[in-house]
């Protein structure tokens, strides 16, 4: 009788977690506020209450933000990586002084204490890689000059994770100083460790794990991430970052193939988190924490803005592509509720997730919307169409379409 409740119920989810998608798709919208709204729906306090599903929803989570993580991870090589950080380690810096500092202020004038305020500096600093990734295509911005500048923002992000993670997980678990730098310095050497083997021998890695039998590179590859997600997790140092440190060692046609085999579940899985974060907050909860979720929401659009416009000038593009550069980072989503979850899970203070989950919701609806509006917007508030400047730094280098 329980395993039939549970078919019922699971695939009941998963159903409608596909119509919303399907509707998110014809709207041009982001799904992950659907999947959010979801999980309020399904869980404590909503409409449709589950119990026999809910402990394999909680463990698909997990497994969504490790895949979440290595698919991240496949996009960028070593070598990238390591650019990235030596030609745009500025524009990363004010990308947290910008967006980090507001979450934690808020969380301090709220009366939450200090770790909440370092649990809140990063739900509001890391922009959504996905939903930005999705609407640069959807509107044809891939060869964009801009695009770089927002690409190298983002890497820096998902790079300072690596370091961030680790540093929340201690702090979470009540570590002291020296069991905190312990797990800090695990993490950095972890790090470093793959980098460099990734940059030395990433190809010797990826032709081992090759294999022209699509099973056999699935089984491998997720196997091997889910071995080292949890040997990163025994060790403080996050699943999360156990996993981005996997899909950074593949690369060449095996990162590709890795990249085409896991999407599916990658899409299943991550959809599960978003659902699983949903039950765990109850709306009821969500109302009186409105007012500090939209004040975050006006302050950090503002500031996600400056930081493209400012590091799309350093790199050396025209007016219109700065401000379309900063429009394009607004988006907050995925790791937004991965800090979130690791939170609410420690139970730090129970209006962090509520708070968290309207954050979220709101921006990953503004996000697209900012991408296309911000810059006509600015150009009428203005009152001039600029020229697109030539642009002299990195991003001059890379193909261009569709500039205006």
């Amino acid at each position: 009788m329980h395993s039939a409740v549970f078919l019922m119920e699971f695939g009941a989810v998963v159903l409608a977690l596909g119509l919303l998608g399907r509707f998110a798709v014809r709207m041009r919208l982001s799904p992950i506020p659907l999947y959010l709204l979801a999980g309020l729906a399904f869980g404590h306090g909503g409409l449709i209450p589950l119990g026999g599903s809910e402990e394999f929803i909680q463990v698909g989570a997990e497994i969504g933000v490790v895949l979440l993580l290595l698919l991240l991870g496949l996009e960028y090589s070593a070598g990238d990586l390591v650019g990235h950080l030596k030609v745009h380690a500025p524009a990363g810096a004010v990308d947290f002084l910008l967006n980090a500092l507001p979450g934690a202020a808020a969380a301090l004038l709220l009366g939450w204490g200090p770790v909440a305020a370092v649990v809140l500096a990063g739900v509001t600093w890391v922009s959504s890689s996905g939903v930005i990734a999705k609407v640069l295509g959807d509107l044809g911005r891939l060869g964009n000059r801009e695009t770089p500048v927002i690409l190298s923002v983002l890497v820096l992000e998902d790079l300072a994770m690596a370091v961030y993670l680790p540093i929340l997980t201690a702090i979470l678990a009540g570590a002291g100083w020296a069991a905190g730098g312990l797990t800090l310095a695990v993490a950095l050497a972890a790090v470093g460790t793959v980098l460099l083997v990734a940059v030395r021998y990433g190809r010797v890695i990826s032709r081992f794990i090759s294999s022209d039998d699509p099973e056999k590179l699935l089984l491998v590859v997720l196997g091997l991430t889910l071995l080292v997600a949890g040997v990163a997790q025994r060790l403080q140092v996050s699943a999360a970052v156990g996993a981005f440190l996997v899909g950074i060692a593949l690369s060449g046609e095996v990162a590709e193939h890795t990249h085409h085999l896991l999407m599916p579940l990658r899409d299943l899985f991550a959809a599960v988190f978003f659902v699983f974060f949903g039950l765990s907050t109850n709306p009821a909860t969500m109302p009186p924490v409105l007012l500090p979720a939209l004040a975050l929401v006006v302050v950090t659009v503002a500031t996600k803005v400056a930081t493209g416009y400012w590091a799309a000038r350093r790199a050396g593009v025209g007016e219109r592509a700065r401000w379309r550069a900063g429009g394009a980072l607004v988006a907050r989503g995925e790791f937004s509720i991965v800090i979130a979850g690791l939170a609410v899970s420690a139970g730090v203070e129970p209006a962090l997730g509520p708070l968290a989950t309207a954050y979220v919701l709101l921006l990953v609806v503004i996000g697209p919307l900012a991408a296309r509006f911000v810059e006509p917007l600015a150009g009428r508030v203005l009152g001039r169409g600029a020229e697109e400047a030539p642009a002299g730094g990195r991003a001059s280098r890379e193909p261009v379409a569709a500039v205006d």
